[in-house]
């Protein structure tokens, strides 16, 4: 009931910046979290950063200080800006979306089709 869509992926060169979007539609709980993940070739699909309805976010270690998640409710779109891009940021980042914890057990979590970032050195 729920579906997300990403774009701005694409091909950009080491120390650049790039912004990726997830329009979320449907029947979105008003409580919910929203995140970033990305899987590089060989390995596996790996969380980037959160964000709750209310701003909340986390991220992880190896893009902390570099990538930040936000969101527009009113729009039901969430963004991630990668700034200082590095090769090993190459992967294809998928977005997701999860009920808050008052209904989750009755919603599946949500994917995207995901976009890919290719970082050049």
């Amino acid at each position: 009931q729920v579906q997300l869509v990403e774009s701005g992926g694409g091909l950009v060169q080491a120390g650049g910046s790039l912004r990726l979007s997830c329009a979320a539609s449907g029947s979105i709980f008003s409580l919910n979290t929203m995140a970033w993940y990305r899987q590089a070739p060989g390995k596996q699909r790996e969380l980037v950063a959160t964000i709750t309805s209310a701003r909340s976010t986390n991220y992880a270690d190896s893009v902390k200080g570099r990538f930040t998640i936000s969101r527009d409710n009113a729009k039901n779109t969430v963004y991630l800006l990668m700034s200082n891009l590095k090769p090993e940021d190459t992967a294809v980042y998928y977005c997701n979306y999860k009920a808050g914890s008052p209904v989750s057990y009755r919603y599946p979590e949500v994917w995207g089709q995901g976009t890919l970032v290719t970082v050049s050195s």
